[in-house]
């Protein structure tokens, strides 16, 4: 469980638009087109595509950064990893710093290529 997975997005829209469009439930929903829970408090927890993803945030700065314990509900009971959410105003969008650590072995190149098909394009689109 070493792997680490490092992604570097740029999106049209400010901080706070993309912070607010990953913690608020409704918004997550209408961008992903799945049931989403997500308490927007630290210590809270979530529940993404309909119960697929769930965790408990364990950091959030408004408008500046999210830390998640992080699981796909399949993985073994108790089996969380890391993932962290940068968001760094530039110019008129934002540069998403993306890090996912601690995922079960074999498990990466599918998690990579989720994150970009389950969030990034869902997400330049809604913000677009």
């Amino acid at each position: 469980m070493s792997h680490v997975i490092h992604q570097e997005i740029i999106i049209a829209a400010s901080p706070q638009r993309v912070y607010s469009a990953l913690t608020d439930s409704q918004q997550f929903s209408a961008l992903t087109g799945a049931p989403a829970e997500i308490s927007g408090e630290a210590g809270g927890v979530f529940s993404c595509f309909g119960g697929m993803i769930v965790g408990r945030n364990m950091d959030l700065m408004a408008n500046e950064r999210i830390v998640q314990a992080w699981r796909v509900a399949n993985w073994e009971p108790g089996v969380y990893s890391v993932v962290s959410f940068v968001f760094r105003a530039q110019g008129a969008g934002t540069l998403l710093v993306f890090d996912h650590t601690g995922f079960p072995e074999g498990t990466g190149e599918h998690l990579e290529t989720g994150w970009h098909s389950n969030y990034w394009e869902p997400l330049k689109k809604y913000l677009g």
